[in-house]
């Protein structure tokens, strides 16, 4: 009669040890999860930039006189010999000798500039036709599957950068012969014995628009007085302050997107110069930095862009790694290895699924962009790895995975 009792005791124990062997067993880790696959990867350095005119031309008043009131506006455009100001000169500083003699210097001053100009443009010219070469041969190689179609790109736009480099030396050329012909015409008008004129005129020296009127109102001025600024719009370039450890890694002919301009897309653009000389700037959060500036052409066309002008911020994306076929992992699964006793790092690793197991698996990172990481060594594609890993993620501690 008392074994019933005792089975049922007995019973009701292993029940209860059951119950609390369940209830303290360990729970797997729920865990996000990502797989491994293959692609592009690219790691770029991101900053802001601003538009700039490559060049200014300040339109000085080439003799004293009495200047009429400027009616141009900022933004009207001019042509290239069209008349922007006009001057009544005054007497006695024409026939000046002193004036006479200042004038003659600025005459060979600006013959000089001319010849300067010239051979600049004739150098470009050269560096246009190498540009196109190089164009030609990579066309060529790109289709018999010798080179990679990025080289073949990056040759087309160097070749693009090249003409513009060519419009822009021609450009300064014939600036260079309109300000001679300036010269010359002031230093006859102080000629003794020569006709005073009952105004003389002040042209454009290039096809552009007015950028600010330095001396709009009616007056009498001195040689050498700044009276407009004139550029050419068309000829943009953009400007980015990065830091000097960043800058290092931006070599001339980078590649870079050009983003948030305001338009569809993103538009293309290459470094023509790194700045050899660096400045302190500070931050937004009060630190010293220390920056260099770096000049981008576009390149893209002059359609897509044509409403972009002097001074507008964008944001650059200067190119610095590209692999075409990168086994990537989310950046968030990487995480590095605790320092060994000498307090060398290990390096990197993440965490694989294997079953219902988590593994530790130490990896070699080629690179690492906002959103991937380019793994070398370690694993295989289709790996499935755990992203954003908790802290109770062990080598070999069950996890539920969740694939994301």
């Amino acid at each position: 009669m008392r074994t019933k009792p005792l089975i049922a005791t007995l019973a009701g124990g292993a029940v209860l040890v059951a119950l609390l062997a369940w209830a303290f067993a360990p729970r797997p880790v729920a865990v996000e999860t990502a797989r491994t696959d293959r692609g592009l990867f690219e790691t770029t350095i991101d900053e802001e930039g601003r538009t700039v005119l490559r060049d200014r031309y300040v339109v000085s008043a080439p003799l004293a006189g009495r200047l009429a009131r400027i009616a141009l506006q900022p933004g009207d455009a001019v042509r290239a010999g069209e008349v922007v100001a006009t001057l009544a000169p005054t007497p006695a500083p024409l026939l000046d000798e002193r004036t006479r003699r200042e004038l003659a210097a600025r005459v060979e001053a600006a013959r000089a500039g001319v010849q300067r100009a010239t051979r600049q443009a004739d150098v470009a010219r050269v560096a246009q036709e190498l540009a196109r070469s190089e164009a030609g041969r990579s066309a060529q190689l790109e289709a018999q599957g010798f080179i990679s179609p990025g080289r073949a790109e990056a040759d087309r736009l160097a070749l693009q950068a090249a003409g513009q480099q060519l419009a822009a030396a021609d450009a300064g050329r014939r600036v260079a012969e309109q300000e001679l012909a300036m010269a010359r015409a002031a230093l006859d008008a102080a000629r003794p014995g020569a006709d005073a004129p009952q105004a003389f005129a002040v042209t454009a020296p290039i096809d552009g628009r007015v950028l600010r009127v330095l001396h709009a109102s009616e007056g009498t001025v001195a040689p050498g007085t700044p009276l407009l600024e004139i550029g050419d719009t068309a000829q943009l370039e953009i400007v980015a302050e990065l830091l000097t450890a960043d800058a290092l890694r931006a070599a001339p002919g980078s590649e870079v997107r050009i983003g948030h301009w305001g338009g569809a897309g993103d538009l293309a653009g290459r470094v023509r110069r790194v700045e050899p000389s660096g400045f302190t700037k500070i931050s937004a959060l009060g630190v010293e930095e220390q920056r260099v500036n770096v000049r981008i052409d576009i390149v893209s066309p002059r359609e897509r862009w044509q409403a972009l002008g002097d001074g507008f911020r964008v944001g650059v994306a200067i190119l610095t790694q590209r692999v075409d076929d990168a086994l990537r992992v989310p950046v968030s699964a990487v995480f590095p290895l605790p320092p060994e006793g000498n307090g060398a790092s290990p390096g990197f690793a993440v965490f694989t699924v294997d079953g219902d197991r988590a593994r530790l698996r130490p990896v070699q990172l080629g690179g690492r962009n906002p959103r991937h990481a380019w793994i070398t060594d370690g694993l295989d594609a289709g790996a499935e790895v755990v992203i954003y890993p908790p802290q109770a993620v062990v080598d070999g501690v069950r996890v539920k995975p969740g694939m994301r």
